[in-house]
């Protein structure tokens, strides 16, 4: 597979022979073609940082990035901290979020602000009962060549061929959309009479979940939900926060927000999250988290037993691993803790550990779940030493 340097931002992607793929920073690259920028899709790429020369100067580099878009954020966003830092942890460990909330907590601006901080090409796709598959993957027409007279098929690409996505009330549309949607989350490919068409890099689906109103939807199977990485829990904003929230959007203010990062530094911060080193009692300690939820397996706490109908998969421990990296890297630091496990624990767990009858009639939630584990796991020794003062 030859690989292309894109003229418009430097980066240097891998183009299959024959085809074309979209580069992070909205430009078709071609094995045989000169590459053409795309317009009116993405904007103009930021200004690119140095270069790395070491892994401290890297972690110095994301961390700053980091201060400087939650800077941006809390422009047009007020409060949500723990929200906006889920999405940024998901997004440099590569990951996808699906956002639950009732309507009205800022989902939708929270990450049209973050793809516009991030200098990423965006689309929104409002799921509706009548959407199709074709709808948001493209779909090949019928087009004659006026030179020639000869008639082809060219391929339209549909909302999906952007770096950022936010699929709006994903519960809302049939499950054949919900399955295509999954698939390009996956495969990061969409299939289209046979042709293999790229998604651009990087690529992040965001979707969001009204949770209190269920009528006439089709909610994600468990095992569909097991793609997203995080399940983040958007709820009611503080007194103080809600009273800043009415004042600022019942006035004129129109918040001016700057291009903190490109697709290319967001590439290469991937790249730093995947090579932070963890420790193996760190990594067992991400595994006790998921296999003491498998009730039929192992030794298991009574509580589980109780409450739990199936447990989380191997997949909650990857990510729970590459969620520590990402937090612990955002926060400047070059090691991963078992703090950074648990910060990482609820949003990755709460949708992969299914609840029984019992559960649901004594209250008892997911997250409850978590904390009682978080409390029962025991934590490094040298670890409590540090926090004991």
């Amino acid at each position: 597979m030859p690989a292309v340097q894109c003229q418009n931002c430097g980066l240097t992607v891998q183009v299959p022979e024959g085809g074309r793929r979209l580069c992070g920073c909205g430009t078709w690259l071609s094995a045989d073609e000169i590459p053409v920028v795309v317009e009116a899709e993405t904007p103009e790429p930021a200004e690119r940082w140095p270069r790395i020369d070491s892994d401290l100067a890297a972690i110095e580099r994301l961390n700053d990035g980091y201060r400087r878009i939650r800077k941006e954020l809390a422009k047009a966003v007020v409060g949500q901290q723990r929200v906006l830092e889920e999405l940024l942890i998901a997004i440099f460990a590569r990951g996808h979020c699906l956002l639950v909330g009732v309507p009205g907590l800022a989902k939708t601006l929270m990450i049209r602000t973050l793809a516009d901080a991030l200098n990423l090409s965006f689309s929104r796709v409002q799921f509706t009962p009548d959407l199709m598959p074709s709808d948001i993957t493209g779909t090949e027409v019928l087009q004659e060549d006026k030179s020639t007279g000869q008639r082809l098929f060219k391929f339209l690409h549909g909302p999906l061929f952007a770096n950022v996505i936010l699929a709006d009330e994903i519960n809302r549309t049939p499950p054949k959309t919900q399955a295509a949607l999954l698939e390009a989350m996956q495969e990061r490919q969409v299939t289209i009479a046979g042709t293999r068409h790229k998604l651009p890099d990087p690529f992040f689906v965001l979707a969001t979940q009204n949770p209190i109103e269920q009528e006439g939807t089709y909610p994600l199977p468990e095992a569909q939900q097991d793609r997203f990485m995080f399940n983040v829990f958007v709820d009611y904003p503080e007194e103080e926060e809600e009273y800043r929230i009415v004042e600022m959007t019942t006035s004129t203010h129109q918040p001016q927000l700057e291009r903190v990062l490109s697709a290319t530094d967001i590439l290469e911060m991937q790249d730093i999250v995947r090579k932070v080193p963890v420790a193996p009692y760190v990594i067992r300690y991400a595994m006790k988290f998921t296999r003491l939820t498998r009730k039929d397996k192992g030794e298991v706490p009574e509580f589980i037993k109780t409450y739990v109908t199936w447990g989380a998969g191997p997949r909650a421990s990857q990510y729970l691993v590459l969620g520590a990296k990402a937090r612990a890297v955002l926060h400047g630091r070059y090691y991963v803790s078992c703090e950074d496990i648990r910060a990482v624990a609820p949003a990755v767990l709460r949708h992969r550990i299914i609840t029984n009858f019992n559960a649901e009639a004594e209250g008892i939630k997911p997250d409850d779940i978590v904390r009682r584990l978080a409390d029962l796991i025991p934590r490094d020794p040298n670890e409590e030493k540090v926090a004991k003062g």
